[in-house]
């Protein structure tokens, strides 16, 4: 299992290994990243999984589907590199990823 990076906005950093095929999002509630609220439990309607890809892997991940990317204009702070946990998937070649969570989940 891939090891992933969660990083909350005041610097705290979270390892947590996420299985092949599961989501950012998942793998963050599994582990008790409390900054990832995924309050629609990965269904793609709320937006409260939010995170910034870290710009080291942007180019590593597919882009956003059109509803991902609507959701993305409704959250606070968007930047370019905004994705929705719940729709970035871990695979083998994700060692080491990391995510940036927002402030406004902190």
């Amino acid at each position: 299992m891939p090891l992933i990076n969660y990083i909350e906005a005041n610097g705290t950093h979270y390892e947590a290994e996420v299985a092949v095929g599961e989501s950012i999002m998942q793998g963050a509630v599994d582990n008790m990243i409390d900054s990832v609220l995924a309050e629609c439990g990965g269904a793609c309607a709320c937006a409260t999984c939010h995170c910034y890809i870290d710009n080291a892997w942007v180019e590593k991940v597919p882009a956003a589907e059109n509803a991902e990317k609507d959701l993305l204009e409704a959250v606070i702070d968007p930047k370019d590199n905004s994705r929705l946990s719940c729709q970035v998937f871990v695979t083998e070649e994700m060692e080491g990823f990391t995510v940036h969570l927002p402030e406004s989940q902190y």
